[in-house]
């Protein structure tokens, strides 16, 4: 037998794919929903929760539920490790910086290939388009390779920060990993995705010329939000190129 909020998910996504509900408009209250749809609020929840996996609807804390307005997509490009400029640039977009000084912990260790309890310097960036939050960028250095200007919110290292970009000085090799995966509670929340969404998962690690590691970004994009480039070059073997 169909569920009930099946049914209530159905009529909704009409309302909204149609029109007669527009993006960005807010849904009445959960509780009018249910009194209208003559439902218990776990019902009628259960069909929001829906609409939200498929991302028509998006709920925002304190404020209720929203037709999500359509995502124009970003674009990230690998191997340069940044936003694509014209991206970075849209008059809606904008980028939230915190910075603090921690020790470092667990996998951080590893990656960034320094002792337990360091001093590293955590940079959390939050790309936002109008209210929607649409990239998520944590960046670690250990504390004394961070370039003069980083934490004083420099000019220069402010627009890197806005395109997700390297902070450190040009490295001498960038390597970045790349796969889909379930975002985590704290990316739900941070990013607002609903419970089926996934998110494209980016770990980029910079390294100077001996090989010291100076700065790794951790980067969460929504599925639906990103389109990633890489370009790949032929290597030729110069003994060949000799020949």
């Amino acid at each position: 037998m169909r569920s009930r909020h099946h049914d209530i998910a159905d009529d909704l996504r009409q309302q909204i794919t149609t029109g007669r509900i527009q993006p960005s408009e807010r849904l009445p209250s959960e509780a009018d929903l249910a009194g209208q749809y003559k439902v218990s609020t776990v019902t009628l929840r259960r069909a929001l929760a829906a609409l939200q996996g498929e991302g028509l609807v998006e709920k925002v804390h304190g404020k209720g539920n929203f037709v999500r307005r359509p995502h124009r997509k970003i674009l990230y490009v690998g191997g340069w490790g940044t936003l694509d400029p014209r991206t970075a640039a849209e008059p809606a977009s904008r980028v939230t910086v915190r910075s603090d000084v921690v020790q470092a912990q667990a996998h951080l260790t590893t990656l960034l290939k320094v002792p337990l309890g360091s001093p590293i310097v955590e940079i959390t960036c939050i790309s936002h388009e109008g209210e929607s939050p649409r990239g998520l960028a944590r960046i670690y250095m250990p504390r004394d390779l961070v370039p003069a200007g980083v934490l004083e919110d420099d000019s220069t290292c402010r627009d890197a920060v806005t395109r997700f970009a390297v902070l450190t000085p040009p490295p001498a090799a960038l390597r970045e990993a790349v796969c889909a995966r379930p975002p985590t509670p704290d990316e739900v929340s941070t990013l607002r995705l609903g419970p089926a969404s996934a998110v494209l998962s980016i770990t980029r690690i910079a390294t100077d010329s001996t090989g010291r590691v100076i700065e790794v970004t951790l980067l969460t994009f929504p599925g639906d939000r990103v389109d990633a480039v890489f370009t790949t070059h032929r290597v030729t073997d110069e003994r060949q190129a000799q020949e």
